[in-house]
């Protein structure tokens, strides 16, 4: 009987706790309006392909912002794109301007989770401002995260960089964009 009532408690337990992280991390703006912007949005898709400029979002020669950091090393801001599922990729090139092999000390950040991924964007944050929230880089079930890992640069090279975050509200048109180590790059979100 014990057993049982034990089972109970954590099967309730576990209830709670899977309401509040589902509940904290529900995206919500805080505003009862319905939205409507996402349902006019896809049905101007058509109209959007026909623009020119849609290319010149994932090109990765455009510069959004350019972070320099310390001993050469430059990341590149070239997209920042609000995606359909419900989150922004942030996409670049990270350059490495010194004389030693560069493999992204301490941009894989602190928490304990992604301190497996080694040396990635795992550390990599937007904080809305005027919301006043923080998003950390999106994770797999395995709490890998969904960004770039570097295996090491050597000088002179650069490579390509992605890092995906939940997306603010609509209404968030700007974001700060934080690597560890390096200085913050305010940035716009296409899309």
């Amino acid at each position: 009987m014990t057993r049982i009532r034990f089972k109970g408690a954590a099967v309730a337990a576990a209830s709670v706790a899977m309401a509040v992280v589902l509940t904290a991390c529900g995206g919500d703006d805080g505003s009862d309006e319905p939205e409507s912007k996402p349902q006019g949005s896809s049905s101007s898709s058509s109209d959007q392909k026909s623009e020119a400029p849609a290319p010149a979002e994932d090109d990765e020669s455009q510069v959004l912002a350019s972070i320099k950091g310390k001993d050469g090393v430059e990341a590149i801001v070239s997209s920042v794109k609000r995606e359909a599922g419900g989150f922004v990729t942030v996409k670049g090139r990270v350059k490495n301007g010194s004389k030693q092999i560069w493999t992204a000390p301490g941009w894989q950040g602190m928490e304990q989770e992604v301190a497996n991924n080694g040396a990635s964007m795992a550390g990599a944050s937007l904080v809305d401002q005027a919301g006043k929230k923080r998003y950390l880089v999106l994770r797999d079930t395995d709490g890998r995260c969904l960004c770039t890992k570097f295996e090491g640069l050597t000088p002179g090279a650069e490579t390509p960089f992605f890092a995906q975050f939940p997306a603010p509200p609509q209404s968030t048109t700007e974001v700060d964009f934080q690597i560890p180590t390096m200085p913050t790059a305010t940035i716009k979100i296409s899309g």
